[in-house]
């Protein structure tokens, strides 16, 4: 045999042993979802008490399987598990070591269940408690801001639209609108959480098992509110993840949107706000500067969360009934989206709790601007004049100050009269506290208005709490 030879079977040889080794790394999802071992353990404990209480398992190997379990998650809370990746995944790795723990006795607990039926119920209780800490986020962040809007009643902030200063408002109403914000999300997350409060422990592989089971009580001993009604649909459904990622894609636009006034406004043309040193960096190069990195990584990071949406749903389109190992790919996604939204919201709320609000530059903005036209185009409607004529009248005023270089704070009286003769002398005093105070409806920026809605959002946050 030539040199040659002995070359291409070296390599040939190489690329088998390469191979093999990506075959067998390629179905591994150990070191994503052994996060989820509590919610295993607990699920097994759960299903081989129930196989005691049925009589399906004798109740000593029930007894010698639980306690077993609890060894093992004792085990690997103080992090002396034997993990082996060579198991694929943690109900085999648990599976495992209960083997060596308990003896032939372990093999008696995946009686009446499959993987399918196990991975999903852990995956839901896994959720439960997602859904529950996201909650919890969110209502620590609408704290954060009720104190900050709470500071800045009486703050006059210009607000905006198209990015252009449209109107004067209340600082904290203009706060209150994110604490809207975040609490539909909450109610999206409340609402994904009920999806996955159901128990698909009983559906087997995919058709149900052969056995006496009880899975009301299992359902009971996890706090699952229900069970699945179609073994077919309980083991291959993942809305409840879908959920829960259309959820936090939405509110990390909620989030991104307020990192993105955090941007502007902190930015030294705005100069509406300082950030906490804590949440901003400064440049390698330019020793002057601090960069908003955290609002700016807040905004960057929504795309990684819609993009794990996208992922799962392309993911679950062209599944045929019932289980497929694709499922398998459900949670990277989901777990990352989980704690790339918790980091956000936190530090959402580090942010506002520690930003210093300048009250004198945002009055300045308010008031060196056109931000009460409309508030003279009202004027008018008030002595009888048609809006639409009022605006024409308006938008005229407005278009000389502004090639003047001045403001309807500038204008003397005279000037008004000379644009319609309805003006009187009280128009003298519109400026933009008037304008504020002005809207005194239901949802409006009036300060009274304000401190009500400030009212009734902490009541909804302590009713929220209960």
């Amino acid at each position: 045999m030539t040199n040659d030879s002995h070359s291409t079977d070296a390599a040939n040889l190489a690329a088998s042993a390469r191979g093999a080794e990506l075959a067998s790394d390629y179905t591994v999802s150990l070191h994503y979802d052994q996060r989820m071992y509590k919610q295993d353990i607990a699920g097994s404990i759960a299903h081989a008490r129930m196989l005691g209480r049925q009589g399906i398992i004798g109740e000593d190997e029930a007894g010698q399987i639980i306690g077993g379990l609890v060894t093992v998650r004792t085990e690997i809370e103080s992090g002396d598990f034997p993990w082996n990746p060579e198991l694929e995944d943690i109900h085999m790795n648990v599976e495992s070591r209960l083997y060596e723990l308990i003896g032939d006795a372990a093999g008696r607990l995946h009686t009446a269940r499959s993987r399918n039926d196990q991975v999903s119920t852990d995956t839901r209780l896994y959720m439960k408690q997602a859904g529950a800490d996201t909650i919890d986020a969110l209502r620590a962040l609408q704290r954060a801001i009720l104190g900050a809007a709470e500071a800045n009643i009486a703050t006059v902030v210009p607000g905006y639209t198209h990015l252009q200063r449209a109107q004067p408002v209340a600082l904290a109403h203009h706060l209150l609108a994110y604490f809207e914000m975040f609490d539909r999300d909450a109610t999206r997350f409340a609402a994904a959480r009920k999806s996955a409060d159901v128990l698909t422990l009983g559906n087997g592989a995919m058709a149900g098992v052969p056995y006496p089971i009880d899975r009301e009580f299992v359902a009971s001993e996890l706090g699952f509110s229900r069970v699945t009604a179609n073994s077919m649909d309980g083991v291959s459904d993942r809305d409840f993840a879908l959920e829960y990622l259309s959820a936090a894609a939405i509110s990390a636009m909620h989030l991104s949107r307020l990192a993105e006034e955090f941007v502007i406004w902190s930015s030294e043309e705005f100069g509406f706000l300082a950030l906490s040193e804590s949440y901003t960096t400064g440049s390698s190069i330019m020793p002057q500067k601090r960069n908003p990195d955290f609002a700016e990584l807040a905004r960057g990071k929504t795309g990684r969360v819609y993009g794990n949406l996208l992922s799962m749903l392309t993911t679950l389109k062209g599944l045929p009934l019932t289980y497929n190992r694709d499922l398998q790919e459900d949670k990277e996604g989901l777990f990352d989206s989980v704690d790339t939204l918790l980091a956000t919201v936190d530090v959402s709320a580090g942010m506002i709790a520690g930003a210093k609000f300048n009250a004198d530059r945002m009055r300045a903005a308010a008031e060196s601007s056109y931000v009460l036209a409309t508030d003279i185009a009202d004027y008018l409607v008030g002595k009888g004049m048609p809006f639409r004529e009022a605006h024409v009248i308006v938008s005229a005023l407005s278009d000389r100050l502004i090639d003047g270089g001045r403001y309807f704070e500038d204008l003397s009286f005279d000037e008004y009269l000379a644009a319609s003769p309805l003006f009187e002398a009280d128009v003298m005093g519109i400026g933009v506290d008037f304008s504020i105070a002005s809207r005194d409806v239901q949802g409006g920026t009036a300060l009274g208005r304000v401190k009500d809605a400030l009212e009734v959002a902490k009541a909804r946050l302590k009713e929220a709490g209960k």
